[in-house]
């Protein structure tokens, strides 16, 4: 087992590339479909952008519950007490919208009367009673709700990145083991 405090689990590392990968496939199927007519294929990407979403839901609960588990290391002493205060708001902000992008969705689902089915499954129960004008309402929050974690989602990286590049601390190396400095 890897030490703690010297970077991720692969566990948490797992999760953490499982989470991103379904966060840009929901957002990049959702951004596709909207804009196709009302058609057999369409429903059929809908149904796989809910899927997405609970799948990245549950991802998200169980990195929350591993994290709980096995806390992220500390971040390096090099960086100012501002960066890790940004740092730790950064990460409960992308947390927090990752786990309520997919329960928007739901809300706005069952509001339009389409009922969300796991895999084609294990239908989710409703959570509103059909009402078009919340609906619509609701198709706003998570339009808006996918646009902010798309900003946040490329501020992490962009800040990971700085981080490997400039200040060479090697935060994105315990995110990307294979950056790690091999020791011989």
């Amino acid at each position: 087992m890897q030490d703690p405090t010297l970077g991720y689990t692969r566990t948490a590392i797992a999760l953490h590339w499982i989470i991103f990968v379904t966060v840009l496939c929901g957002w990049a199927l959702g951004q596709y479909m909207t804009g196709l007519p009302f058609s057999p294929q369409k429903l059929r990407y809908v149904s796989w952008h809910k899927w997405i979403g609970v799948s990245t839901f549950i991802f998200t609960v169980l990195r929350l519950a591993w994290r709980a588990y096995r806390p992220a290391p500390q971040l390096p002493s090099t960086m100012s007490p501002l960066q890790r205060r940004a740092a730790i708001a950064i990460h409960v902000l992308l947390y927090v919208l990752v786990i309520v992008v997919p329960i928007s969705g739901w809300v706005f689902s069952s509001a339009l009367g389409v009922p969300t089915v796991y895999l084609g499954l294990l239908q989710l129960p409703d959570l509103l009673h059909k009402d078009k004008a919340i609906a619509e309402a609701l198709r706003q929050v998570h339009a808006t709700l996918n646009w902010a974690l798309l900003v946040l989602v490329c501020g992490h990286a962009a800040f990971a990145l700085k981080h490997h590049f400039v200040d060479r601390d090697g935060i994105l190396a315990r995110m990307i083991p294979i950056l790690q400095p091999r020791i011989r």
